[in-house]
C-alpha cells in the first residue's frame, strides 16, 4: 500500500469550488495546512468570511472529497473562518477597532436600502461576524425604527458614545440625539460633520464590518465617505425598474471614480409574493440588476423577493433576519452577506499596523 502523497491532497483540493468566493480553496488561500502521515490527512482550512452556516456543509464535501484518495485512511479536516482588515482608499487607514467599512448606497430612495443595510449586517452577525451599523442617513434616520432602538446613547466620558445594540449589532444614529419630530434643517458641511463625529466619536469594540447605511443620491455624504472615510468596499442596491438602474449606475460610479471597490450589486423587489396565493409577478421589470452586473462587470450578489412581510418585520424592529430566520428571504440575506463578504475576503488586505513607524530625528 502506497503512502499518500501531500501533492495529491492539494490537487484534489484544487477543483473543490467554494460557491461563495467562486473559485477553489487553493486559489483562495483558504487551505491553511495539509499533513499526511502515512495513509492519514489532515487538512485545515480557514475561510476570510463569517460563514457559521456553511461550516459543516464545507466540513462534510470537503471530506467526502478525501474519501476519493485510494488507501486513505484517518482523515481529519478542520473548518472555520477569519475575518481581517482590507485595504482602503489611499492616504487614509482602517479605523480603530474596525476592521472593515461596507458602505450601502444607491443612486434613489425607495428602493429599500435601509431594510437591506439592516438585515445584512445581522445575516453577518448570524454567520459570526461582530457587526456594527451606522445610519449616514441624517435627514431621515429609520435604523433606529427598523432595530427597535430609541433613546440617547451612554456616553462614560462626555465625548464619546457607546453605540446602542440590537439583536447583537452595534448601531449609531442621528436618530438617538434628536427627538423623532424634529426637522433637520441643516446646510451640508453640518450634514457632513454629524456623519464623521457619529463615526469617529462612537466606542466601536472589535468590529469586523461596519455597515453604512448611506443616504440615497451622491452628494455631500457620499463624497465625505468616500474621500475621508477608509471604505473597504460598497454594495448598490437597485430594483429592476429602468429608472432606478439609471440612478444606481450613477451611484456606483462615484464609487469608481475615488477607487472604492464595488463588492457587488443586490436586485431589491425582483419579484412581488402575493401573501394570500404565493403568485410571483414582476411587477418593476425583469432583468434589469442581471444586465447592470453584465454591463459593469460586477456580481450580482443576490435578488430579494417585494414581500410583505419584509416591510412588515422591519415596521416592528424585529427584521427579517432575526424574526423568521429560516424563512426564504432570510435565507438570501444570509446567501448575500456571505458573497458579498466573500468578495471583500478577496481583495488585498491592509498590512499597515504591521510597519512600525520610522521617524529621523537630528542629534
Amino acid at each position: 500500500m502506497a503512502n499518500i502523497d501531500k501533492t495529491a491532497v492539494e490537487n484534489l483540493l484544487k477543483h473543490f469550488i467554494d460557491p461563495n468566493v467562486e473559485t477553489d480553496l487553493v486559489s483562495a488561500k483558504s487551505v491553511k495546512k495539509i499533513s499526511v502521515d502515512g495513509n492519514d490527512v489532515s487538512v485545515v482550512i480557514e475561510l476570510g468570511y463569517p460563514a457559521k452556516s456553511y461550516l459543516e456543509e464545507l466540513k462534510a464535501a470537503v471530506t467526502q472529497r478525501l474519501q476519493t484518495l485510494p488507501d486513505v485512511g484517518k482523515l481529519d479536516v478542520s473548518v472555520g473562518f477569519n475575518v481581517v482588515s482590507h485595504s482602503v482608499q489611499k492616504a487614509l487607514k482602517p479605523l480603530p477597532n474596525v476592521k472593515n467599512i461596507i458602505a450601502v448606497a444607491s443612486g434613489k430612495g425607495g428602493v429599500g436600502k435601509s431594510t437591506t443595510s439592516v438585515n445584512l449586517a445581522l445575516a453577518l452577525a448570524a454567520e459570526g461576524a461582530n457587526v456594527g451599523i451606522l445610519d449616514a442617513d441624517i435627514y431621515g434616520p429609520s435604523i433606529p425604527t427598523m432595530l427597535g432602538l430609541s433613546g440617547k446613547p451612554d456616553s462614560p466620558d462626555g465625548k464619546s458614545m457607546l453605540p446602542k445594540i440590537s439583536f447583537g449589532v452595534q448601531t449609531i444614529s442621528i436618530g438617538y440625539l434628536i427627538d423623532p419630530d424634529q426637522p433637520m434643517i441643516w446646510r451640508g458641511p453640518m450634514v457632513t460633520g454629524a456623519l464623521q463625529q457619529l463615526l469617529n466619536q462612537t466606542q466601536w469594540q472589535d468590529v469586523d464590518y461596519l455597515i453604512i447605511d448611506l443616504p440615497p443620491g451622491t452628494g455631500d455624504i457620499q463624497l465625505t465617505l468616500a474621500q475621508q472615510i477608509p471604505v473597504s468596499g460598497a454594495v448598490i442596491v437597485t430594483t429592476p425598474q429602468d429608472i432606478a438602474l439609471i440612478d444606481a449606475q450613477r451611484g456606483l460610479g462615484m464609487f469608481e471614480k475615488v477607487n472604492v471597490p464595488i463588492l457587488g450589486l443586490v436586485e431589491n423587489m425582483s419579484v412581488h409574493i402575493c401573501s394570500n396565493c404565493g403568485h410571483e409577478e414582476a411587477i418593476f421589470g425583469q432583468g434589469g440588476g442581471v444586465a447592470m452586473a453584465v454591463k459593469n462587470k460586477l456580481d450580482l450578489l443576490g435578488s430579494l423577493p417585494l414581500d410583505i412581510q419584509i416591510r412588515e418585520y422591519a415596521d416592528s424592529g424585529r427584521p427579517t433576519v432575526v424574526a423568521d430566520p429560516d424563512g426564504r428571504s432570510a435565507q438570501i440575506y444570509k446567501a448575500i452577506a456571505r458573497k458579498m463578504a466573500a468578495k471583500l475576503a478577496m481583495r488585498s488586505r491592509d498590512y499597515s499596523g504591521r510597519f512600525p513607524n520610522i521617524v529621523i530625528q537630528n542629534t
